[in-house]
């Protein structure tokens, strides 16, 4: 599964990232995990400037906690916090035994996946949580496919 992880990282890349990108792809998540009834938060990040934060129905202030764990994961290791978790698995281990990290301030389950930009590297973050991890990590990648899609679609089309 490893290097699947790591072709959507070099997939999933922007030419830029702003605020009202944020604001897109946040409400394009938020309406996604509405529309199949999933209680999710949703936070988009670029740097440590959090641009987008919604949390659906049926989360709670567990959920923050579990997104800002995740989100420290992914600063540190540069790679979507299901990958890095997934890399320890591949080795017949787990991220909490080995990372010599305190598990109360990160978690590396799947949710929150970096937001790169193409040539300079990760620059924020998108993280979802709610879900089991690997629902977590597959909510976002298809928010990002769909959102990276129309954004393709509209500099084809000229709008």
């Amino acid at each position: 599964m490893t290097p699947e992880l790591q072709e959507q990282e070099e997939r999933l890349q922007f030419d830029r990232f702003d605020h009202d990108d944020a604001w897109a792809l946040g409400t394009r998540l938020v309406e996604m995990a509405r529309e199949r009834g999933h209680g999710v938060t949703v936070d988009i990040r670029l740097g440590d400037h959090q641009l987008f934060h919604y949390a659906l129905p049926g989360t709670s202030a567990d959920n923050d906690d579990w997104i800002e764990r995740k989100i420290r994961v992914v600063r540190r290791f540069g790679h979507s916090s299901y990958l890095v978790g997934q890399s320890y698995r591949d080795r017949g281990t787990t991220f909490e035994e080995q990372a010599h990290l305190e598990p109360a301030r990160y978690a590396a389950h799947g949710g929150c996946f970096p937001i790169i930009l193409r040539g300079t590297g990760p620059v924020g973050t998108v993280t979802v949580s709610g879900l089991p991890q690997l629902d977590d990590h597959r909510l976002v990648v298809e928010a990002l496919e769909l959102f990276l899609e129309a954004r393709r679609a509209e500099k084809a089309t000229g709008a």
